[in-house]
């Protein structure tokens, strides 16, 4: 065991290179200017902006990081139906889908259930779950039609972001509301397939949905936009039958898989029934903002977004109930480079386990959490003798936590400031920064760097060496696990010894042991070494090349403990022992003992392990043929990660608790975008990967290799204020199946008509 859009795919979403762009179009004019460019015109790729790599704007080419962006209009004609196939063509994620609802992203290592090393933003306020470390991408509450852009930086971003940047951050940016001024209306409805050998459910199942925007301007002082918006999916189907039996990639002379796939017609431990479940997901949100006459401007929003489904993690899958929902506020205050943001995140989830029990209760093991965050942010640049942009900023951020799981949790208080200064020699440029976080659950401060070389031979072509470092804090669920379950223990072996116990064993028997947090977690790294080189060509072509070297240390991980390390004793024996064995079993505890066989009673803790490796190169190529025409086509490698030596002192990090992601993964697609029609088709290859992130070995393995076809065409009406559109997912209907314990993924058809007022 391990740690533990409504908008559609497609083509151009994709912009993915190594400073991916816009397929068609850079960032937006200035609000409530026109774009002086003529529709024939091609926009220049050196021209997109972003602002995530620093918190400051940035052309792609000047970015010190790596990054890809997605469009306002690839997002649009997209097939997707969620984020992770939104983002699935950009080089460098690794995007798993296990669920109607379930999606896990991370960029260039392998992902896992409850994935917690990909910082997300909406608008810069965080999404992150802090008491954990995951992210529901289900609560970000913006239909396709408000995004502006999605910025996708692909490597470690701790020296301005702070903690959980650890292996990249997607920043999801909205439209203001004059920028969306009029109303937006889109109603979708789908099908899905799931019907396949292997599936348990062979019916057809449904989904629809829709998304309301109405933004106006009241005046030159005051503008706004309310959105509402709706998703309803029926369950995928869950696989049938038993995982594999294989050799351990891993471990020679091992084997792994042999568990039966648990499904609606199956029982899980001890009685509990798993059920697969869909997803319902209403949205709503509200913004207001406020011009100065002095340039300030101030933003007030506010909403709710809710969700309910399957979401899969190490000891299983939790079923998050309905009712559950992030509240969350935000204001912020910007004036030319000076930025103040405050938000706030309340959380309100109840998800029970469909497979472990908890012992006390004889239910699902629970999972609900009720979490508080408040954030307060500063940021600022200034430009000093004419080669020097120096920005600055920090944080402040408490989490309250009530959580089932973490029963004795405390709340945390963190604090995080930034320096950074970019500057020019010539063909040269040069970034040095650093961050310095202090967090309530770790004794000392923690110091990230960043240091990034450019040589610039051209205006708009960069070859750029970095390093970085990035960390990312124990979560309260690291620190305060305390949580009993059933563990099955085969004891027929004492029937062989003494016939007379024969019948009495020849059940598993249900022993409880507690999986536990460490208070004494350090932090886990990343260091990052890259190159990486960005080159626009004609204003129409990009190319985008990146070597990656990522080193992390101290990685926090759920880890099964010696069984004699907390043993039950004849004294202390496990709960309903001596219900079974009677008055001998004390006796037969210390017999076992005797025998070296321990019943362990704490089985399961977080520790940091030692360093292990992962690296690969990132190849992007982008063409715009016309405003109305692009492609894009990229290709990832990455290689099995390495254990290396682990420090004096420090635990090794065990080969069987490694993951290997898709070692080539392959993306191309087109997007076109004309007056009257729009088309959009992608393809997708990834090739197979080793999961063992879980329940136990037995439920690790291999998923197969897949390719994925999305495709749109539509059509506009009425000057373009009605689109009709027929969207598609896994076109060619394969059985994509995206970690050895998710739901197989088909064939889905979703009808699509959009609306402008």
């Amino acid at each position: 065991m391990k740690r533990s859009l409504l908008a559609v795919v497609g083509l151009g979403a994709m912009i993915v290179a190594t400073p991916s762009v816009s397929l068609g179009q850079t960032g937006p004019a200035a609000e409530g200017q026109q774009d002086p460019k003529k529709e024939t015109d091609v926009v220049k790729r050196e021209e997109v902006v972003v602002v995530t790599a620093s918190k400051v704007e940035s052309t792609l080419v000047n970015a010190p990081a790596t990054m890809s962006v997605v469009t306002s209009e690839s997002i649009m004609n997209s097939p997707a139906q969620n984020y992770g196939d939104l983002l699935r063509s950009v080089p460098g994620l690794n995007i798993i889908q296990t669920s109607a609802r379930d999606i896990n992203i991370t960029s260039r290592q392998s992902t896992v259930t409850l994935s917690n090393s990909q910082l997300a933003l909406l608008d810069g306020r965080s999404i992150y779950l802090d008491f954990f470390g995951l992210i529901l991408w289900d609560f970000v509450p913006a239909s396709a039609s408000e995004i502006k852009q999605i910025e996708v930086v692909r490597g470690p971003a701790s020296a301005v972001w702070g903690a959980n940047a650890l292996t990249g951050v997607v920043n999801i940016i909205t439209k203001s509301p004059r920028e969306a001024a009029g109303t937006s209306l889109t109603l979708q409805s789908g099908s899905i397939e799931r019907e396949c050998d292997r599936c348990s459910q062979t019916d057809m199942g449904y989904s629809f949905g829709g998304a309301l925007t109405h933004a106006r301007a009241v005046s030159d002082r005051i503008a706004y936009k309310v959105s509402a918006g709706y998703f309803n999916s029926d369950a995928f189907s869950r696989p049938a039958g038993t995982i594999p039996v294989i050799d351990d990639p891993r471990e020679a002379g091992k084997k792994v898989g042999g568990a039966s796939y648990p499904s609606d017609s199956t029982a899980g431990s001890f009685g509990t029934r798993f059920e697969n479940s869909g997803t319902r997901q209403p949205k709503l949100d509200l913004r207001l903002d406020q011009e100065f006459g002095n340039g300030g401007r101030l933003i007030y929003g506010a909403g709710v977004a809710g969700t309910e489904g399957i979401v899969h993690t190490g000891i299983g899958p939790f079923d998050i109930q309905s009712g559950s929902y992030m509240y969350y506020g935000k204001l912020n205050y910007s004036k030319g480079a000076l930025k103040v943001n405050f938000f706030a995140n309340l959380l309100d989830v109840e998800a029970p386990n469909l497979l472990l029990p908890d012992p006390n209760t004889g239910e699902g093991v629970q999972l609900n959490f009720k979490t508080q965050t408040f954030d307060l942010e500063f940021g600022h640049s200034r430009v000093f003798a004419g080669k020097h942009v120096v920005s600055y900023g920090g944080n402040a951020r408490r989490n309250n936590f009530d959580i089932t799981l973490t029963p004795n949790s405390k709340d945390r208080t963190e604090l995080g400031l930034y320096l950074q200064d970019e500057f020019f020699l010539e063909k040269f440029r040069f970034t040095l920064g650093g961050r310095v976080d202090k967090f309530g659950n770790i004794d000392d401060p923690v110091f990230s760097p960043r240091v990034t070389a450019m040589y610039k031979p051209a205006g708009s072509h960069s070859i750029r060496i970095s390093y970085n470092k990035a960390f990312r804090s124990p979560s309260t669920v690291n620190n305060y696990l305390d949580q009993a379950i059933f563990q099955p223990v085969d004891l027929r072996a004492l029937g062989q010894l003494n016939p007379a116990l024969a019948p009495l064993v020849a059940q598993p028997f249900p022993l409880v042991v507690y999986a536990t947090g460490n208070e004494d977690l350090k932090e886990e790294s990343l260091t990052a070494y890259e190159i990486g080189y960005t080159g626009t060509f004609g204003g129409r072509t990009t190319l985008g090349m990146a070597f990656y070297i990522n080193d992390v240390d101290d990685n926090i991980n759920f880890t099964q403990l010696p069984a004699d390390y907390d043993p039950y004793t004849p004294a202390n024996p496990p709960p309903g022992w001596n219900q079974r064995f009677g008055p001998s079993g004390p006796l037969i505890i210390g017999l076992m003992a005797q025998r070296g066989i321990y019943l362990p009673r704490t089985a399961f803790t977080y520790k940091n392990l030692g360093p292990t490796r992962n690296k690969g190169v990132e190849l992007s190529l982008e063409h715009s043929f016309t405003n109305e025409l692009s492609a894009f086509a990229n290709y990832s490698y990455q290689a099995k990660p390495e254990v290396l030596d682990a420090k004096s002192g420090q635990e090794p990090y065990p080969p069987n608790e490694l993951a290997f992601p898709p070692t080539n993964r392959i993306n191309a697609g087109m997007n076109f975008s004309g007056k009257r029609f729009l088309a959009n088709v992608s393809w997708n290859h990834s090739d197979k990967a080793f999961w063992s992130d879980v329940l136990t070995s037995s439920y690790h393995g291999y998923t197969d290799a897949f390719d994925l076809v999305n495709a749109t065409i539509g059509a506009k009406w009425a000057n373009g204020k009605v689109t009709t559109s027929l969207k598609s997912t896994n076109v060619l209907n394969q059985d994509i199946q995206q970690h050895v314990f998710g739901d197989i993924l088909k064939r889905t058809v979703v009808a699509e008509v959009r609306l402008l007022f």
